[in-house]
């Protein structure tokens, strides 16, 4: 196995116990992306769809932000604001009534499926962000933990979809024991015992299209969580309550985030391909996109094919994905910036 990092990036995620974004030497290089260069004087009305609510403005900070700072080059562009929710964001979309969709996860199956339905072609989707490490309401990255007295230093996503599915749509077999991953004598025949979130809700809807492949059919030995009240008011996450599961069971496997460990258990490196390099799940693997469960926060817009992207919208976009605008993302918000890459890939969608 190929690590990109060591064994101390694992000690010091489970060592973590500052859950906000905080600025650090893997987002320095926000301070050489190129600035941005108006390709010409727009004006007009940009309609906002998306992420957030009344009550929980996730990106209100950051969206007037932006708006304020693309203002000081295209100060014709007016904005009206409708982040009511993900759900929204999409449909007011491909009705018309909106002009970007700023989705606070990955778009659904079903969001996707009903604009092309309804436009004949499927939503541009522009990447503005990198989720969280470990920022609850911030996408932060899905992680793989075992036991701290278990050997076993890594997965593919092949063996993640051989654990935790049924159909194993990326490999020939199911993988039900530990020995099946390659460990030996007592660990040999303990069948494992996998640990995860409800699988309806939207942290196990990523986790089914990134590593089932889409299939429906878990594991049928999968313990689900949700979260539960406690007796004083507060909530038991789900993530919590996994991983402290886990620490009870050597013999299981969970799903869950860092910001949730407890010295019993520990972090899998995770490779997309046999033979493929193994990342730990850290900021500079999230934003470079080598971590495989990484989340990313995509913006749609309705560009039909073989036309021009509205040049008012192709401008705020280039401004969020400039130096200014990434520099804004890191400075207002538990978000990470995109790699220097994935902004290049994102840039020529907008030409």
């Amino acid at each position: 196995m190929r690590f990109a990092a060591g064994p101390l990036g694992l000690l010091a995620l489970l060592l973590t116990v500052e859950c906000r974004a905080t600025p650090g030497p893997e987002t320095r290089f926000v301070d050489l992306l190129p600035l941005y260069a108006p390709a010409g004087k727009v004006g007009g009305t940009i309609r906002l769809w998306g992420h957030g609510s009344p009550k929980h403005d996730f990106m209100g900070k950051l969206m007037n932000a932006w708006i304020a700072g693309f203002a000081k080059y295209q100060p014709d562009v007016k904005f009206e604001n409708h982040m009511y929710g993900t759900a929204s964001a999409i449909g007011a979309l491909y009705s018309g009534a909106g002009d970007i969709a700023i989705l606070g996860e990955e778009i659904s199956p079903a969001a996707a499926t009903a604009f092309a339905r309804e436009k004949g072609y499927a939503p541009t989707g522009i990447q503005i962000a990198t989720g969280s490490l470990d920022v609850n309401f911030f996408d932060y990255a899905h992680m793989i933990f075992v036991h701290k007295d278990n050997p076993l230093k890594g997965l593919t996503l092949a063996q993640l979809d051989a654990v935790f599915g049924t159909e194993h749509r990326r490999g020939p077999r199911n993988i039900r024991t530990w020995g099946e991953l390659g460990l030996t004598g007592e660990w040999a025949e303990r069948r494992i015992q996998p640990y995860g979130w409800q699988v309806d809700v939207d942290f196990a809807l990523f986790f089914r299209e990134t590593v089932l492949e889409n299939s429906h059919r878990w594991n049928t030995d999968l313990k689900e969580f949700v979260h539960v009240p406690r007796p004083d008011g507060t909530q038991y996450d789900h993530g919590q309550q996994i991983l402290d599961t886990l620490a009870k069971n050597p013999a299981g496997i969970a799903i869950s985030n860092v910001r949730y460990a407890n010295s019993a258990v520990r972090p899998l490196a995770l490779a997309r391909a046999e033979g493929e390099p193994y990342y730990e799940p850290t900021k500079a693997n999230l934003i470079a996109q080598t971590y495989p469960l990484v989340r990313i926060i995509p913006a749609f817009i309705d560009v039909a094919p073989g036309q021009p992207t509205d040049p008012k919208v192709r401008e705020f976009l280039r401004y969020i994905l400039s130096r200014e605008g990434q520099q804004t993302l890191v400075r207002d918000s538990d978000y990470l910036p995109l790699g220097a890459d994935a902004i290049r890939r994102q840039l020529e969608k907008l030409p």
